[in-house]
């Protein structure tokens, strides 16, 4: 059922004086786009009559055309609630479709339409409820933004300690002026940095939320001149910030799957988690896909490192984790994507793994029953749990290993990533570091 119709968005431009809408969408790598119309061309966009040049973005050339066309999505109209509220500024996300009216294979967004389909196909829906950290830093004297903080607050403070409480707080009451539902916010452990999470949402809404989650944090954070960041590992030494994703399904009448009778997890939440996991190596390229992604990823910080499940409440050293909510509210939470991922292809991704894992009838491996956070590196390789990849280079052969990528993404979007990531990890390896030269430099 559509939450909106043509007449409604005409309707609501004209009376909440909406002057410009922006056609929103992104490219392979999850950097935000848009086409900003006056209200005045809105029918046009409404028509799908809105074009734009494919080769100026990322991943989206083509051979023979570059000529796109932007489809809005009208249930996804809202007004910015932090742009002035005198000729306001609206946003609708929109896919992309080619000149012969198709929908364009290196769209993100339908990319993960398409993998919601399949679910729909065997009569599950999913739902997603994500949890996002950032930390809130300081400006230099000119205005750049830094990597240091005055704040000393750790997990779960309050004000005065806290010192991005009102920060927080603006960021939420914009947001649910948007319709999101925010279950929770806090203090996370590092100095400065803090988390928000959603309540669960269907999937493509979920995937569009933490577009705008990311734009709204960023921009209400410069109103109070901080700089906020979803760098996964800005500060050597502290926590790192990441993107937990619960995942919940439910079959036509609305019972969760996940969950038995008797409160307890159910063979097809088995077959998810054995799913996710079985692709868990390759699907880093798109869940972590930066060199700093793997500074995250590290033993004795609140990130998983291994490839396992927990249903403990020690859990957190896991790759998957089973929250300790039951019945209707079970899900299922993976642990290892951060911020920094486009959203529609790791949600996608993660969808498509464990429902391979349904459909197969896949058997997980035996639950990880203790807290394994604080081991090293030395210790989980000669351990019988397997590592995710530690470094964006190892992502990538591991992504190349599994051509599971080919089929979620198709065969031309995992290459271009692919050649992407390939290229950054080059010059990542080519660039000396001030590590490099504070260990050195003075010793030989």
């Amino acid at each position: 059922m559509s939450k909106y119709t043509r007449e409604d968005i005409f309707r609501i431009v004209e009376e909440e004086d909406v002057a410009f809408i922006r056609l929103q969408f992104c490219d392979l790598f999850g950097v935000p786009k848009n086409i900003a119309i006056p209200s005045s061309q809105l029918e046009k966009a409404l028509n799908n009559e809105c074009m734009f040049d494919g080769i100026s973005i990322d991943g989206f050339t083509r051979d023979d055309e570059s000529d796109m066309y932007l489809y809005p999505d009208l249930d996804s109209f809202e007004i910015y609630p932090w742009r002035p509220q005198s000729g306001k500024v609206a946003r609708m996300f929109c896919n992309v479709y080619t000149s012969d009216n198709k929908p364009f294979s290196g769209d993100p967004r339908s990319i993960l339409e398409k993998v919601i389909k399949k679910a729909g196909d065997m009569g599950i829906t999913f739902k997603v409820n994500p949890r996002l950290e950032f930390f809130l830093f300081d400006y230099d004297d000119n205005g750049n933004p830094t990597a240091t903080t005055k704040e000393r607050a750790g997990y779960f403070d309050v004000a005065p300690l806290d010192q991005g409480e009102n920060v927080r707080r603006e960021i939420i009451l914009n947001l649910e002026e948007m319709g999101f539902n925010i279950s929770s916010s806090h203090h996370e452990i590092a100095p400065a940095q803090h988390e928000i999470q959603f309540e669960e949402e269907d999937a493509l809404r979920a995937a569009d939320m933490i577009m705008t989650f990311r734009m709204a944090v960023k921009t209400i954070a410069k109103k109070h001149g901080l700089y906020a960041t979803f760098m996964p590992k800005p500060v050597e030494g502290i926590s790192g910030s990441g993107m937990h994703i619960s995942f919940l399904a439910e079959d036509a009448e609305g019972a969760n799957i996940f969950a038995t009778n008797d409160g307890n997890l159910s063979e097809a939440a088995g077959s998810f988690i054995a799913g996710v996991l079985s692709h868990a190596k390759g699907m880093t390229l798109i869940t972590n896909p930066i060199v700093n992604s793997y500074k995250r990823l590290v033993p004795g910080y609140d990130a998983p490192v291994n490839i396992s499940w927990s249903k403990s409440s020690n859990g957190r050293s896991a790759l998957i984790r089973i929250p300790s909510r039951k019945g209707s509210a079970t899900r299922v939470e993976v642990r290892n994507p951060d911020a920094t991922c486009n959203p529609y292809l790791a949600i996608a991704y993660i969808l498509a793994a464990g429902i391979e894992g349904i459909e197969k009838k896949m058997t997980p491996p035996e639950e990880l029953s203790e807290n394994i956070r604080s081991i090293s590196f030395d210790q989980t390789n000669s351990g019988t749990v397997d590592v995710l990849p530690m470094t964006l280079g190892e992502a990538i052969n591991a992504f190349k290993a599994d051509d599971f990528g080919k089929e979620v993404l198709s065969e031309s979007v995992y290459h271009k990533i692919l050649e992407a990531k390939k290229a950054e990890w080059k010059e990542f390896r080519t660039c000396i570091t001030k590590w490099e030269l504070d260990k050195y430099l003075n010793n030989f």
